[in-house]
């Protein structure tokens, strides 16, 4: 009896994470491109998805998103960056150390907002649409998180295009930590805030 139940336990995992896969593989289809190949007519604003910062210092992850988007404004490719992320001091003031990163690099405060309460990728996506008027944008990130991030832009009605972010000092362990993370919990937990972003519509 308790190995038919671990079995369809198993299966039933395994199922909602296909499905959930198969879901932000569709929602982005198509509208995820490298930082090299951003389109002339792509959205004038970027938002910039929070990660660990340390002692007032960005981290590997959100260190190389906002790399791509001093290139993107140095290049004239876009006008606004939204730095979203946890700003409370428990989280080493996420926000704020994006602010100070880009502002060192050259990025004038005007070209910039903060969403101090973007606690995660839907409460972004939910709040960029909302609280900060955003329509249209494009979103970076790295490969793994991409497609999550980009639907769920999507289901807030903001006409979205991810921007894969490279991760070249982020270590082996911790991508394949992200991978099976973003399979397992954050795919799954995403198809549910999108269902309430959709009702929440109606």
């Amino acid at each position: 009896m308790r190995i038919r139940f671990l079995t369809a336990a198993v299966l039933a995992v395994e199922v909602l994470v296909t499905i959930a896969s198969l879901w932000v593989w569709l929602g982005s289809r198509g509208r995820v491109v490298d930082a090299a190949a951003i389109a002339e007519d792509a959205p004038r604003t970027m938002i910039v998805l929070g990660a660990k910062v340390r002692d007032g210092q960005v981290g590997d992850y959100v260190g190389a998103r906002l790399d791509v988007a001093i290139a993107a404004y140095r290049d004239g490719r876009i006008d606004r960056i939204l730095n979203s992320g946890n700003d409370s001091d428990s989280a080493g003031n996420e926000v704020t150390v994006m602010r100070n990163y880009l502002e060192a690099a050259g990025v004038p405060s005007t070209a910039i907002t903060d969403d101090r309460l973007g606690l995660n990728t839907n409460a972004t996506c939910r709040r960029a649409a909302a609280i900060y008027g955003i329509d249209s944008a494009m979103i970076v990130t790295q490969n793994f998180h991409i497609a999550r991030a980009v639907t769920l832009c999507q289901a807030w009605g903001i006409d979205a295009t991810g921007v894969i972010a490279p991760c070249n000092q982020c270590s082996t362990l911790s991508l394949i930590r992200n991978q099976f993370r973003e399979a397992l919990l954050s795919r799954p937990r995403a198809v549910i805030d999108a269902l309430r972003a959709g009702h929440s519509d109606g």
